[in-house]
């Protein structure tokens, strides 16, 4: 006999806007505590104001959220998932990332700052950059998964 996996949906869950990665991360707690058959949690940076939920069932995610600081509710029907798509795509370390970006670093002791690339080395996923917020301009070599572009010019 073969047991067959339950197919899965998606489900937009409205939450407060900036509090998208903490929701998803109590979420992602409470159905492991409370044994709650949730596939997946996604709270893209993009996606303002929602998450992504991936269970069997609709009932699943309101046991989830039911009582969860910074929710609202499930938004009703189901995400399609080509909407989704866009989301999960990966991309190179570093990509659009060149000499003269400016950059938030998101990770390590420099976390929080804004700085400007100096160099980017794609064989070692290396960025160079130039705290902005510092008295004197010092290169620092961060992963470059510890910085975020901005959109803003310098």
């Amino acid at each position: 006999m073969s047991e067959e996996t339950p197919r899965t949906s998606l489900y937009a869950v409205k939450v407060t806007m900036g509090q998208e990665r903490n929701v998803a991360l109590m979420l992602a707690d409470k159905a492991k505590v409370e044994d709650i058959p949730i596939a997946s949690i996604l709270s893209p940076m993009e996606l303002r104001g929602y998450i992504i939920v991936e269970t069997a069932a609709p009932h699943a995610v309101d046991e989830l959220i039911r009582g969860m600081r910074h929710t609202r509710q499930r938004v009703q029907g189901m995400v399609d998932p080509k909407e989704v798509d866009h989301y999960l795509e990966t991309r190179p370390v570093g990509e659009g990332l060149e000499a003269g970006t400016l950059v938030e670093v998101i990770a390590g002791p420099f976390k929080g700052m804004q700085a400007k690339v100096v160099r980017m080395d794609v064989a070692k996923e290396e960025v160079t950059v130039e705290i902005l917020e510092a008295a004197f301009t010092l290169p620092i070599t961060v992963h470059a998964d510890y910085v975020r572009e901005l959109k803003g010019e310098l």
